[in-house]
């Protein structure tokens, strides 16, 4: 099946590893251009030249309100055009309410939130029609995760952002979509097992609770998001699409 992906132009934020990375990768199989960000510019530009040709590395931070239109130009001074972004960004910290404070709060809103709303509006400003806007939520818009309380607190109302920017932006053409990974076999997701008395058995017990009885593994998230960029999905927007195995178990 052909995604339609071949040079298309894309921003990708926080892909330097993990769910951003994959993300990049598979849209570079297929053909795609893709500006990669993120805040350390020694990672960028380790991610990029590992990423190969048709990558560019950008650091910028999510949290900074000039980095949206920073990328963008990024990607139309190095590959002429811009068809869509992919907004990724590494999780908030972990905490009980008890725990986080009112900085962690800011900071996460910041650069989780705000960051994100900032830009899609952005993107919305530059794109045409067949563009399309990505947010990489989690599971937790659904079900709240014990010990994630900022990222329960901010992912539900990013994912109902997404669901009124993709309101706004469909008579232009413009596609808004969201992705809610559950355990996907990340860095992120092997520190906050190891915040357990016993990683191993954590693992083995989350595991149980998905019916394909495995983590989900990095490409098979990059895979997914990739045809949600794609022009594949072009009657595709609005949705929130679990990358979990069946651990969702509504429908």
């Amino acid at each position: 099946m052909d995604l339609g992906l071949k040079d298309r132009v894309y921003v990708v934020t926080g892909a330097t590893r993990g769910l951003g990375n994959a993300t990049a990768r598979e849209l570079l199989a297929d053909g795609a251009k893709v500006v990669v960000t993120g805040r350390d510019g020694e990672r960028v530009a380790e991610a990029a030249a590992e990423l190969g040709e048709g990558a560019v590395g950008v650091a910028a931070d999510n949290a900074d309100p000039e980095a949206p239109e920073r990328l963008i130009a990024a990607a139309r001074e190095h590959f002429g055009g811009f068809d869509g972004v992919l907004v990724s960004v590494g999780g908030p910290p972990p905490g009980f309410v008890a725990d986080n404070t009112d900085e962690q709060w800011r900071d996460a809103f910041e650069s989780v939130f705000l960051g994100a709303v900032r830009f899609a509006r952005a993107a919305a400003a530059e794109l045409e029609d067949g563009g399309v806007i990505a947010f990489v939520l989690s599971g937790s818009v659904h079900e709240p995760i014990p010990g994630l309380t900022v990222s329960n607190g901010l992912r539900p109302g990013l994912a109902g952002f997404a669901k009124s920017l993709a309101d706004e932006l469909g008579p232009r053409g413009i596609r808004v979509v969201g992705l809610l990974p559950s355990r996907i076999d990340t860095d992120r997701v092997r520190e906050l097992d190891g915040l357990s008395a016993d990683p191993q058995a954590t693992r083995a017990a989350n595991e149980s609770r998905i019916p394909l009885r495995r983590y989900g593994r990095p490409e098979e998230f990059g895979k997914a998001a990739a045809f949600l960029l794609s022009p594949a999905a072009s009657y595709l927007t609005g949705i929130m699409l679990p990358v979990d195995g069946g651990m969702r178990h509504g429908f």
